[in-house]
């Protein structure tokens, strides 16, 4: 995938470079110290992914994303954690924190790649088949996948395309979370986030602003958290 580096901080960008170098999938084009100079490359080269540093001068890496009217996917790498939710209502294939492991840096550009061959035209279109009271059925890859509600651990949503959680397995297919979201049994399945949706089974721990499972940490939206702790929450809890 060709790829730029967008951080006002050299050493950043050097030892993002190196980690690169080791993941022979990416091929950088370009790395600017400023998203004004990469918004002026951006007009003439094809850039399947952004690794983007959000606290820049002159304008944020959330504030440029926004603007952008051709959006690359975008792999958010930054000092600052407290950005997460923001990133994930921006669509971001994932949220690093610095300073980057190879290893992590090589999960998200996994997903990256996995994303960007679901958004090839020739893809096929799948879709929700059949639902019933414990399962659903899931066409992806031109097969028919039957899932138990109860085997789901959370659902990701990315533009036009789901990724469904299961413990041995993801699945991928072509709808928006809204869509997914209509088919699955409200008292199970709550959407925290525009690009999560978590199976309340599944909760180990949760906070004012995150959902805990076995090994994710989802974050929770404004806009879904009243509806979160009302629905699922607060009537469960434990009074002392």
């Amino acid at each position: 995938m060709n790829a730029i580096i967008i951080d006002d901080e050299p050493l950043a960008r050097e030892g993002l470079q190196l980690h690169l170098a080791n993941i022979p999938s990416i091929k950088i084009l370009g790395s600017f110290s400023n998203a004004i100079e990469a918004n002026s490359f951006l007009q003439n080269e094809k850039i399947e992914l952004i690794f983007l540093d959000i606290n820049m001068p002159e304008i944020s890496g959330l504030n440029f994303v926004r603007n952008l009217l051709i959006k690359p996917m975008v792999i958010f790498i930054t000092a600052y954690p407290q950005y997460a939710l923001d990133s994930y209502e921006l669509d971001a294939v994932d949220y690093l924190v610095k300073p980057v492991r190879l290893e992590r840096l090589l999960k998200a550009v996994n997903k990256a790649e996995q994303f960007n061959k679901m958004l090839q035209p020739e893809q096929e279109v799948n879709a929700v088949e059949t639902v019933s009271d414990n399962y659903i059925f899931i066409k992806a890859d031109r097969k028919y996948f039957k899932l138990l509600f109860k085997d789901i651990r959370y659902i990701e949503g990315l533009k036009d395309y789901v990724i469904i959680h299961i413990d041995d397995k993801k699945i991928v297919t072509a709808m928006n979370i809204k869509t997914i979201a209509m088919q699955l049994p409200a008292e199970s399945f709550a959407r925290i986030s525009k690009s999560f949706i978590v199976n309340i089974a599944h909760i180990i721990s949760f906070d004012s602003f995150n959902v805990y499972l076995k090994a994710e940490e989802l974050p929770i939206g404004n806009n879904f958290k009243d509806d979160f702790f009302s629905n699922y929450v607060n009537g469960k809890l434990l009074k002392r």
